[in-house]
């Protein structure tokens, strides 16, 4: 990819995002902590990143536009229809994965 030029590098980045995001969407028995435990980020990782992006290039985008946009619906609503309570387990991994600082 090296040989690419920016724009075309860019416009398959972007492509690689949005079957991510579609990925995600389709995926809603993965938990975020799940993610978060396998992976070191989640869906709201994601939208946090798309509102920086948004905001280093001084485009207006809200938290709730962007976990919107991410989520491919409201965040609540998505939280409503398909978060569960973390188990015992997976809090466990999740604060012994955490970043030690």
């Amino acid at each position: 990819m090296k040989d690419l030029d920016t724009a075309t590098r860019t416009e398959l980045e972007a492509a690689a995002f949005s079957r991510l995001l579609e990925h995600l969407r389709e995926r809603t028995d993965v938990q975020n902590i799940d993610l978060m435990n396998l992976a070191g980020f989640c869906r709201n990782c994601l939208s946090n990143w798309l509102k920086d992006a948004a905001d280093a290039k001084g485009v207006a985008l809200s938290k709730e536009e962007s976990r919107t946009y991410v989520y491919g619906m409201p965040y609540e609503e998505w939280k409503e229809r398909y978060q569960k309570e973390a188990s015992p387990a997976q809090l466990k991994n999740f604060e012994e994965s955490k970043p030690k600082h």
